[in-house]
């Protein structure tokens, strides 16, 4: 597949948007964007073309993913989840060969989605360090996975779960196991009830002795050596890609105070509020906003960051997203808090940028730890 053109990106947009208020509602997983997100190939945009997607590289993933969360964010973070699991599989030597094709080959047929499931009731984000205590059992059949994981981004919608555990071994096997949505012993529980991204389906997933070959240990390393999770290119594609959602929420928020500030026109005014001087300034200042993302997104996915920069990255394109909402909700008044209009859903979405890993204390500290070392 070619890339999609800027003005086929601005008719995925629309398309998306049309159904965003539907499904912020419902809280239901938006199949009928997933099933034109595949008509369009982009479910295996980031899939290598020997094997039938795209290739896409960053920049243009950040494109397609900018487009997409402009529309629906909650679509477009499930997105990102395929494009980071897909862009590095098939150069990673621990999955087995036919598994890396599998997998590739569903996204490319079927639109099979897939995501890591990583986070725990009690032990919170792996990203802070400890083992997980979803443990695979070795039994003479294959392995027996128990547990429990929350914000399960997609959930309803995945046909692969990359599953964070630890086998029963002395010295544990630490990592991800691949359980297909079909296996038995998998229960969906629909707590997801947020404040905002609310269609991501993001529930807690139960696995009770679910049977999967020895195989699907698929990125596990011994607890006592433990390797990263991701290389210096996949933090940058997460700081890129995640924080991208948000600047699509905030642009969307723009778009519609503009219009909002070019209708409105005050029986006591007898003009729009566009010829204010203040309401002028708050979309100065949004744009400009706005502006500093796009310099740093599109810098980032050309390369010119470096890895050691993600997490800022991430903190101030998502900083940058929230205040040019708040901006625009402070310009607009009650208007932009009525749920009449799509400005208070975009205020909700965006806040929802903080829970992201690398969160803020982690950024700053790192680098601050660098900066005094």
């Amino acid at each position: 597949m070619s890339h999609p053109s800027d003005s086929a990106l601005a008719e995925l947009t629309q398309a998306l948007a049309a159904n965003a208020e539907r499904y912020d509602r419902s809280a239901a997983f938006p199949q009928d964007n997933f099933d034109l997100l595949h008509r369009l190939g982009l479910l295996a945009y980031t899939v290598p073309q020997a094997l039938g997607g795209s290739g896409a590289d960053l920049a243009n993933a950040r494109r397609v993913i900018s487009a997409v969360a402009k529309g629906d964010p909650a679509t477009a973070l499930i997105l990102v989840m395929q494009y980071l699991q897909h862009f590095r599989l098939q150069d990673d030597p621990r999955w087995p060969r036919h598994l890396r094709q599998r997998v590739a080959h569903d996204a490319v047929q079927q639109g099979a989605l897939i995501n890591a499931l990583r986070v725990e009731p009690d032990l919170g984000t792996p990203a802070r360090g400890g083992l997980p205590a979803t443990v695979a059992r070795r039994t003479a059949e294959g392995w027996r996975l128990s547990g429990r994981k929350i914000y399960s981004t997609g959930s309803h919608g995945l046909t692969w779960y990359l599953v964070w555990g630890r086998s029963d071994d002395r010295d544990p096997l630490v990592g991800g196991f691949l359980v297909h949505r079909d296996t038995p012993g998998i229960t969906i529980i629909d707590d997801w009830d947020h404040l905002g991204m609310r269609a991501t389906c993001s529930h807690e997933v139960r696995f009770d002795n679910v049977l999967i070959p020895f195989d699907h240990a698929v990125s596990v390393s011994p607890a006592s050596a433990p390797q990263a999770e991701l290389d210096g290119e996949s933090l940058l594609w997460m700081a890129v890609l995640l924080p991208a959602v948000y600047d699509g929420v905030a642009r969307a928020a723009r778009d519609w105070l503009v219009a909002f500030l070019k209708q409105r026109a005050p029986s006591n005014l007898g003009a729009p509020l566009a010829t204010l001087p203040r309401f002028q300034d708050a979309l100065g200042r949004i744009d400009t906003l706005l502006f500093a993302n796009h310099s740093l997104l599109d810098s980032a996915a050309a390369g010119h960051v470096g890895p050691q920069h993600a997490g800022q990255v991430k903190h101030l394109v998502s900083s940058n997203a929230i205040q040019a909402v708040e901006l625009a909700i402070e310009a607009t008044g009650n208007p932009g808090l009525s749920r009449r209009n799509p400005l208070e859903r975009h205020y909700r979405d965006v806040l929802c940028s903080r829970i992201h890993t690398p969160q803020d204390d982690v950024v700053f500290g790192q680098v601050g730890r660098t900066a005094l070392a």
